[in-house]
């Protein structure tokens, strides 16, 4: 009843609203095991360093081309609903093929790896556009937050039924991609959603508005690999583990509140306070990198920071810079620097640990990162202004009340 009510004041129909759900968790979810079914068994194989880079080269390009070829793909069939239930059906056979990795050569995990990579990206950039379509930007972080709560608990859920044997993770993992359909048929009116103009991607590349958001975004992409290499370094992959997983639960919570705050305070507002945050964890690591206590405090202030940077980079700001044009560029250019810092964390985060010291490393991320926050003064507030004083004027209007009733 309270699902219904808060959709219903958001102005999206409960079951569409159901549907981008599904539709969004179901490949995210999915996509973080078939992944990880990869990575284990390159792992396992001991796979000589050379063949082991081939590998993540292969998942990086796999995934950056494929959400890009399907920002033109989309426009090709002849409704968007199609496109969708096509790249699920290749995310279900893609499931199947993990069986391929019984027999671990290097060509089969390869192959694999390409196949589940476009299964992911190809897809991604026309669903989160789905989701920007059936949003305004006065609940667009809210409904995000949302979605990416969801997310953290279909990973933590999913966790639990995934089984050891090769064969029945991906018989799982087939039906659960099969589960994306349901969302798909939910998600009414998809076609007409799509009926926009579609830029190309090189102008974006022009639009002061979508630079001002992404250097920052990139920048912080480039130094947020450094972390958990260090971490695991000092105090073992256990700890990386535990700690991983609490701030997944912290982000998971925090991106509630930070999807509501952005709602009414603005994008640019939560977003400075998200990377003020950031910093403040690695100067702290700066000044006591080898401190369990540290690293405690720093797990909980990059959870909370996270939570404010899922919510405005992977679904908020994108959807608000598109304005009436089709968004499926924008969240396709936004997605890249995320891509790009998972693959710098598996392939150079070891190295530039062990041939860097860790006051100077965190030093710099520090140092980084509020100097990231320079292009966000310049950026525009993409939340509209009159927005931003109607919430002020109610939430005034609501503290005068309840003062008047205290005062009796």
């Amino acid at each position: 009843m309270h699902v219904c009510l808060l959709f219903s004041k958001m102005g999206i129909p409960l079951k569409v609203a159901l549907g981008n759900i599904i539709i969004i968790v179901n490949v995210f979810v999915w996509y973080t095991y078939a992944s990880a079914v990869l990575r284990d068994i390159v792992y396992k194989t001991m796979l000589p360093y050379g063949e082991e880079l081939i590998f993540y080269i292969i998942m990086l390009l796999g995934t950056v081309v494929s959400i890009l070829a399907g920002t033109s793909f989309a426009n090709k069939f002849n409704s968007r609903k199609h496109f969708l239930l096509v790249w699920t059906l290749i995310g279900i056979l893609s499931s199947f093929a993990l069986v391929m990795l019984e027999t671990a050569i290097i060509v089969n995990v390869l192959i694999i790896t390409l196949l589940i990579s476009i299964s992911f990206g190809l897809g991604l950039s026309t669903s989160m556009a789905c989701f920007a379509d059936i949003t305004k930007e006065e609940n667009r972080a809210r409904f995000g937050s949302i979605v990416i709560l969801s997310m953290f608990l279909g990973t933590f859920i999913f966790g639990f039924i995934m089984p050891a044997d090769l064969f029945l993770k991906s018989l799982v993992m087939a039906v659960w991609r099969c589960l994306g359909l349901i969302g798909i048929s939910l998600s009414e009116n998809l076609d007409t959603y799509g009926q926009k103009k579609n830029p190309p991607i090189v102008s974006l590349f022009n639009d002061r508005s979508v630079l001002l958001y992404l250097i920052p975004w990139t920048m912080f992409s480039l130094v947020n690999y450094l972390s958990w290499p260090i971490s695991g370094k000092i105090h073992g992959e256990d700890f990386v583990y535990f700690s991983s997983l609490i701030e997944s639960i912290i982000a998971g919570v925090f991106a509630l509140v930070a999807g509501f705050v952005a709602d009414n305070i603005g994008r640019k507002r939560t977003l400075v306070s998200g990377f003020i945050i950031f910093g403040i964890g690695y100067a702290v690591l700066g000044i006591y990198p080898s401190n369990i206590y540290a690293w405690y405090f720093y797990t909980l202030v990059d959870g909370i920071a996270w939570g404010i940077i899922y919510v405005i980079f992977w679904f908020t700001i994108w959807g608000d810079l598109a304005h009436e044009k089709s968004s499926e560029k924008y969240y396709a250019l936004g997605i890249l620097p995320y891509s790009l810092s998972g693959f710098l964390r598996v392939t150079v985060g070891s190295f530039i640990t062990n041939a860097v010291s860790e006051y100077a490393i965190f030093s710099f991320a520090a140092f980084f990162l509020f100097l990231a926050i320079i292009p966000l003064m310049y950026a525009p507030e993409t939340l509209p202004e009159k927005k931003i004083r109607e919430r002020e004027l109610k939430g005034y209007i609501e503290k005068a009340k309840k003062l008047k009733e205290k005062r009796g």
